[in-house]
């Protein structure tokens, strides 16, 4: 036996004895995705487990975690990017943009607080997977925009680079366009090179009191197509009033807020002709400082109205204009709900959730050119219901790219649509 062989034997025999694998180099990664490629045996990848209850339930052999496999590998501030191994903390990434003034323009989302109380924006391959973006998604794009090359290993073992190596049937696709959003079924992130910004100087947030759904949609769509450069608008209803600590919002009705980024001097001009464009009057506002807007976007950004909640969550995403009617059709299963993205976004709280519910809630969706991702569903709906919205042409598509990225199937199989 050669050399080289009795290596592989001997890293076989290692990963049949373990059911967990924590890879220190994209090397070890790759090897333990070529032995559970060659024995056929299912795979489940994570990083810190902060997304890991997003997706459909399904069975795995093996588990390749990620988390020891984290650092930043280049950091050029000047030329505005970062390269970083996918295990790297969101929490190391902003400690190292804070110290040059810059940041994830896209806003990564904590699901900490929905799923465990705590906050916890997990690993920036769990980002890019998921593709979750905050409140500016509307202004700078998602997280998928920000991605500037991806480093993967496929469902062979197979290191795979954007710009670089070539995928079987994949030619001319974009490939972090495929990988952003796939929940890890079609290959393992390695590294990513991201786009960073610079921080706005300053923020402030206009708030609107006791605007009803349909006035603080009217609002919305003029703040965001005025020329007031908006990067943020949601809407809470007034059972969240009473969730905000912050000295400037003690309303208790609904809200409706809008920020604004830049130099304090800008802000100032453009929040006065936004007041003026939406005819409003000084006791219907008020406005929140750059730390009291922090407090608020980044309550949004957490998704923490839903803290420690036991109910079904629904993230819908709507026309803007069709976001009235789809509330209105969908009111006797709502517990709560708040809209972001300018009208854009819609987060469905839902107490009772089986296949004929989901159904209706499907063909109110539909029938506005709509989708719906199930963020939050408990496991024991999960085996029957599609917690991802795909129509069959999208799913052959979807099909078509398991089988070139992944052949065997062994990359979180199901954990999207069953089948794939």
């Amino acid at each position: 036996m050669s050399i080289k062989e009795k290596q592989n034997s001997q890293t076989s025999q290692d990963f049949s004895k373990i059911s967990e694998f924590k890879p220190k180099s994209e090397k070890e990664i790759s090897e333990f995705v070529k032995f559970c490629y060659s024995k056929n045996i299912p795979i489940e990848v994570e990083g810190s487990g902060s997304k890991l209850k997003i997706g459909r339930n399904f069975q795995s052999e093996k588990k390749l975690n990620l988390s020891n496999y984290a650092g930043i590998i280049k950091y050029e501030p000047e030329e505005l990017y970062i390269k970083v191994k996918s295990g790297t903390t969101i929490n190391e990434i902003n400690q190292a943009l804070d110290k040059n003034g810059q940041h994830l323009a896209f806003e990564p989302q904590s699901f900490g607080y929905l799923f465990t109380g705590v906050k916890n924006l997990g690993t920036i391959g769990g980002a890019i997977s998921t593709n979750f973006s905050g409140s500016r998604r509307f202004k700078v794009g998602s997280a998928r925009d920000h991605v500037l090359g991806i480093k993967v290993v496929n469902g062979r073992g197979e290191i795979v680079k954007s710009g670089g190596t070539v995928v079987k049937n994949v030619t001319g696709y974009d490939l972090s366009k495929i990988i952003t959003g796939s929940y890890g079924t079609l290959a393992v992130i390695s590294e990513i090179s991201l786009k960073v910004l610079p921080k706005p100087p300053s923020i402030k947030t206009l708030v609107i009191h006791n605007a009803q759904l349909k006035k603080s949609l009217e609002y919305l769509g003029i703040s965001l197509s005025s020329s007031s450069d908006v990067s943020g608008g949601v809407f809470y209803p007034e059972y969240f009033s009473n969730q905000f600590f912050l000295n400037d919002l003690t309303n208790k009705g609904p809200i409706t807020a809008i920020r604004i980024e830049g130099a304090t001097s800008s802000i100032e001009k453009r929040l006065e002709n936004l007041k003026k464009e939406l005819g409003l009057l000084d006791d219907e506002i008020n406005y929140l400082d750059d730390e009291q807007s922090k407090i608020f976007w980044k309550f949004t950004q957490n998704l923490k109205a839903f803290e420690k909640s036991e109910k079904n969550l629904i993230k819908v995403v709507i026309p803007p204009s069709k976001a009235v009617k789809t509330i209105n059709n969908l009111k006797k299963h709502l517990t709560r709900y708040f809209i972001d993205w300018g009208g854009n976004l819609i987060w469905m709280e839902i107490d009772k959730l089986n296949s004929e519910i989901l159904r209706e809630i499907e063909e109110v969706i539909d029938n506005v050119g709509g989708y719906y991702i199930i963020v939050k569903l408990d496991d024991g709906l999960k085996a029957g219901i599609d917690v991802f919205k795909i129509n069959s042409i999208k799913y052959k598509i979807s099909q078509n790219l398991k089988n070139s990225f992944d052949p065997k199937r062994i990359l979180n199989p199901g954990k999207m649509y069953s089948g794939i």
